[in-house]
């Protein structure tokens, strides 16, 4: 008989009714649909139903009868499926007794042998290619290849409760050329009730974890492949709709020999609006996927000053590009790095200010996710170059003759400065392009540590940096002691000390201060991160141009000069209005 094949399916069932079985029954127990009681004692399934363990008569109550009839019998079966499944979700007895641990090991049974019923019924009817059958509780729907993917890239689209599903064919039939591949995709409106978000054990204590979807499965037949060299795109409906706040996570039931619960590996989030969240999943198998939101709002005081801060910045950065652009006395290799850093730092700031938030586009989102990637990083390596030179300085003091520290200084600029950047940035686009831009901000991703490839650059420039300060210090501590009344060169040896205090603290120091965002401090380092980060451009075009001498002389030039020009401006028209040979134009 064919219809054993069930058995293996409902092997787990037999956990669950074991305390059933320990006591005898003194009248019928409740027999599974299509099926009836005999002598008040045995079920037994109605003409044209067998058991799916094969016997005649059985106690066991969650036995399946399965239709033997030839016409629709694949659809049948699958209904019987689920009825018996809808049984096993609505019997509170069965969830509320267990242990949280003995529930999420049921749950997983549960989802195992549904995935294996499901699959093994749709491969028994290979003619019927789609097979779509619900109730109340789970909705199913099966899809069956046959022709090994003739369609070059075709990808199937599966929709089951306002949830759907986009599976690339090469990923279900994994190359299976004896016989049929077939996807299943399961919806289950209840079972979110049971796996709750109590499961999810990854977030942090004051975040408020809520499941806001339904509970899904996804699995492909015969062969149970978990990896997949597609990614699978599910789109999940809201149960809350329009949330305050988007900071969703895409999650998956993750079965381990210490238990399971939900976790976040190989999914990721790619879009969430008011009603839908879509995320990519690199694998299948037992899978079922939630979406969870926080009740974590951005601080109104940070967001303030951070604009404050950054338009702030952005005038002293224009101001300082000027200056080095425009003041012909200071011009020289340490004011073009002042001027590309400056430059830098200024594209970036008006980027984040005009289109961090640009997230309903998902290409545009990624693409400001790269510019904001590129160009902060750019800024960072000018200011490795920054350290650089000053290290250079301070070591050529006393030497007269700067020109072979010019030239490398001028050949290493443009290709460390803007290169290095664009290679990092390539690397990281070509391995994930879909962690940049996130559902809330234009920025990288912080699932599987991509947020490194920044974090990583710029620690290193750091660490650089500070060996470049302290050897600068060194070096003019020395040299300060050489020196007795070389009054100009003690000057110069001061305002390099205080250059170099000034750049550590400005190109680098307090980017440290976002790392240390962490315990009961966690808010005070935000603070002083937001304000002190905001307020580069402003620290730049006070050290490098406020503080200048020959820089100030020439303000006082420019001033003069703008002053000059508006008194004899003003001299000339009233002389105009008030000269005695002034007529009237006549018209000839």
């Amino acid at each position: 008989m064919q219809w054993p094949s069930l058995l293996p399916g409902l092997c787990f069932l037999l956990s669950l009714s074991a305390a059933m079985t320990q006591k005898p029954k003194a009248t019928c127990p409740h027999c599974p649909p299509n099926a009836s009681c005999v002598n008040g004692t045995y079920c037994t399934c109605d003409p044209g139903y067998v058991s799916g363990s094969g016997q005649k008569f059985f106690t066991f109550p969650l036995e399946i009868c399965t239709d033997v009839t030839p016409s629709n019998k694949g659809k049948r079966e699958l209904q019987q499926i689920v009825d018996q499944i809808e049984m096993l979700l609505t019997n509170k007895t069965l969830w509320e007794m267990g242990k949280k641990q003995e529930v999420a090991s049921t749950a997983t049974s549960i989802l195992q042998n549904m995935e294996s019923n499901v699959l093994a019924t749709a491969l028994k009817a290979p003619w019927q290619k789609v097979q779509k059958v619900q109730n109340s509780t789970v909705a199913i729907e099966t899809r069956v290849v046959t022709d090994n993917c003739s369609e070059e890239r075709k990808t199937f689209h599966l929709h089951t409760q306002m949830n759907s599903m986009d599976i690339h064919c090469n990923d279900i039939v994994q190359g299976n050329n004896q016989g049929p591949s077939a996807v299943a995709f399961v919806s289950y409106s209840s079972l979110g009730n049971i796996i709750n978000a109590s499961f999810f054990e990854e977030m942090d204590e004051k975040d408020r974890v809520y499941l806001n979807s339904q509970v899904v499965s996804a699995a492909v037949g015969p062969k149970r492949n978990a990896s997949l060299s597609n990614f699978v795109t599910l789109s999940f409906q809201h149960v809350k709709m329009n949330p305050r706040n988007k900071k969703a996570f895409c999650v998956y039931w993750k079965s381990t020999e210490q238990g399971s619960h939900w976790s976040r590996d190989g999914c990721f989030l790619i879009n969430v609006n008011k009603s839908h969240t879509i995320c990519n999943f690199s694998h299948l198998s037992t899978f079922a996927v939630l979406m969870a939101f926080t009740c974590q709002k951005e601080d109104p005081v940070l967001t303030f000053i951070t604009y404050v801060g950054l338009g702030l910045s952005l005038l002293c950065l224009l101001l300082a590009a000027l200056t080095f652009i425009l003041c012909k006395v200071i011009q020289n290799t340490s004011t073009s790095l002042h001027l590309q850093l400056s430059i830098c730092l200024f594209l970036a700031h008006l980027l984040f200010l005009t289109a961090i938030d640009q997230t309903e586009s998902k290409v545009l989102c990624a693409i400001i996710a790269g510019a904001l990637h590129y160009l902060y990083l750019a800024s960072f390596t000018w200011m490795l170059l920054e350290g650089l030179h000053l290290f250079l300085t301070a070591r050529n003091l006393t030497v007269i003759n700067y020109s072979s520290m010019n030239r490398l200084m001028k050949w290493l600029m443009f290709p460390v400065g803007y290169g290095i950047p664009a290679v990092i940035v390539a690397i990281s686009a070509a391995s994930r392009p879909h962690l940049y831009g996130t559902p809330d901000r234009c920025w990288l991703h912080l699932d599987h540590g991509f947020i490194w490839g920044f974090l990583g650059p710029v620690c290193a420039i750091f660490c650089v940096n500070l060996v470049f300060f302290l050897s600068v210090l060194w070096i003019l501590k020395r040299k300060l002691s050489s020196l007795n009344s070389e009054v100009s060169t003690i000057q110069n040896t001061r305002m390099l000390t205080l250059k170099a205090t000034a750049q550590l603290f400005i190109l680098g120091c307090t980017w440290c201060l976002g790392i240390l965002q962490v315990g009961p401090a966690a808010q005070v380092m935000a603070y002083l991160f937001t304000i002190i980060n905001s307020l580069q451009g402003f620290f730049i075009f006070l050290v490098y141009c406020l503080l200048s001498q020959q820089v100030q002389k020439q303000y006082q030039k420019w001033f003069r000069e703008i002053m000059k020009l508006k008194s004899e401006s003003e001299t000339h028209t009233l002389s105009s209005k008030v000269s005695p040979d002034s007529k009237p134009t006549e018209d000839k």
